[in-house]
């Protein structure tokens, strides 16, 4: 694809690319935003160097793509409740996101993507891995793909969050959603099903379930599906929730890393 005023350079043939010649602090121009667009259904996550972005600043980027979202499990920032802090320091037990996962998918309308903009990072480590379950699902035997088809699965936070926040009296969200999703956008299929999130398929035995989540999971973590972005102070990256899965890696303890997320609203899966 033909791009006018931006450098969009692919990463990998299957996902991701680095955007130059937009400054996200800023507000988008029509073309810059209808090319960040199109990058976007083409190469599923996109990654940007050098930017400086307050917090208004990062809201209204997002808002380019659709309303924002407030996040189901964690709560926002108290003035910029749209906004999540993503934080680890010496003091962490965890982090956000250390298993692949796609954002909220236990949500009835799981976000269109997100939007991590991260101003402090460790020297090294803390990268964060992508992978495209466009090429998830292309790649499955056509027999595969035919008994797939139709068949929903359900997404359920409770066991995440109740595991981190034992002491709080509350009922997360628990959806179900199809395992083949198709983009609204691009057209085409994907697997929608993440180790994260995803508890079993409707209307199986248990056994059979089981066993074909972990197939899927184990097919989908293949590495040539993947991407893997080496953060630096002020790097972005804005990826597609509806075809990806991401998966942050803490090597760096007890070193920092901070930065901030807004995520983009979405709509159900069909």
């Amino acid at each position: 694809m033909a791009y006018d005023v931006l450098e969009v350079k692919p990463m990998t043939r299957r996902i991701g690319a680095e955007v130059f010649g937009v400054d996200l602090g800023q507000p988008l121009s029509n073309r810059q935003f209808e090319e960040l667009h199109q990058a976007l259904t083409q190469h599923q996550v996109l990654f940007f160097r050098d930017q400086q972005m307050t917090h208004d600043a990062h809201k209204a980027l997002g808002r380019k793509f659709g309303p924002l979202a407030i996040h189901s499990g964690v709560p926002g920032l108290a003035d910029h409740p749209e906004v999540v802090a993503i934080h680890a320091d010496e003091n962490s037990k965890f982090v956000a996101g250390e298993s692949w996962h796609s954002d909220l998918t236990c949500d009835p309308e799981p976000p269109l993507g997100s939007i991590l903009h991260m101003p402090i990072v460790p020297d090294d480590g803390g990268d964060t891995v992508f992978a495209s379950m466009y090429a998830a699902y292309d790649t499955l035997s056509e027999r595969m793909k035919a008994y797939l088809e139709g068949l929903t699965a359900v997404h359920d936070a409770n066991p995440i969050y109740k595991a981190l926040f034992p002491d709080l009296d509350r009922q997360y969200n628990r959806t179900a959603h199809p395992v083949v999703r198709t983009h609204p956008v691009s057209g085409r299929k994907s697997l929608f099903v993440n180790p994260s999130y995803t508890t079993h398929i409707v209307g199986l035995p248990k056994a059979e379930s089981a066993a074909i989540l972990g197939y899927l999971y184990h097919h989908a973590g293949n590495p040539d599906f993947q991407v893997r972005f080496r953060w630096r102070p002020n790097s972005v990256a804005f990826w597609d929730n509806r075809c990806t899965w991401h998966q942050a890696i803490w090597d760096y303890f007890p070193d920092v890393r901070s930065g901030f997320r807004v995520t983009i609203a979405g709509d159900r899966p069909v």
